[in-house]
């Protein structure tokens, strides 16, 4: 019996190699204090959009018609004659006058991943505020190193930026002639 504990003891005191999987994946982790960084196709990136604009346009028309047919008939003691005058017009104008600070968020996808690892990134946003619709679309060229840790950019680090911003409202509207002038006008006669 001291002889087969004697056995058990040498066998377990020989080397064995302990076999075990490393608990961190470098692929797979991430620090408990900050998101994992946008880098794929599909992954999503807010961009700070802070622009300074300054733009004005006005629109202005004018038309008018006029149309004068006059005659007149004599003949002894007969002499009448006749005016007709016809004519028409439009004045219409609108204008808009804009000193825009545009500071915004906006969410975009990377669409792709080019060989030096920068992304491609696009995306758009539309808000309509009573009657006014404005569409805010951003697409452009994305360094990684750019990026900060809560998976933010700035526009002005955004490389090719394309930033959109258009609105469509009643100043756009208004400049255009009412259906009256627009019937005068088609019959030629404003």
């Amino acid at each position: 019996m001291k002889r087969a504990a004697f056995v058990l003891v040498t066998l377990a005191m020989l080397p064995f190699q302990a076999a075990a999987d490393d608990l961190y994946k470098r692929n797979n982790w991430s620090a408990m204090s900050a998101d994992r960084r946008a880098s794929a196709v599909g992954d999503l990136l807010t961009v700070v959009v802070y622009e300074n604009s300054e733009s004005s346009n006005t629109a202005k028309s004018d038309s008018s018609r006029s149309t004068k047919i006059g005659g007149s008939v004599s003949g002894g003691s007969l002499n009448e004659s006749g005016n007709l005058q016809i004519g028409g017009g439009y004045t219409g104008g609108g204008g808009v006058s804009r000193s825009d600070k545009l500071v915004a968020q906006i969410t975009v996808r990377i669409v792709g991943v080019l060989a030096n690892g920068d992304m491609l990134v696009s995306g758009q946003q539309t808000m309509k505020i009573n009657g006014e619709s404005t569409l805010i679309g951003i697409e452009g060229r994305v360094r990684a190193d750019d990026i900060t840790g809560d998976n933010r950019i700035l526009s002005s680090r955004v490389a090719d930026a394309k930033i959109i911003y258009d609105g469509k409202g009643f100043v756009a509207r208004s400049a255009k002639p009412g259906l009256i002038a627009r019937v005068f006008r088609f019959l030629g006669l404003g």
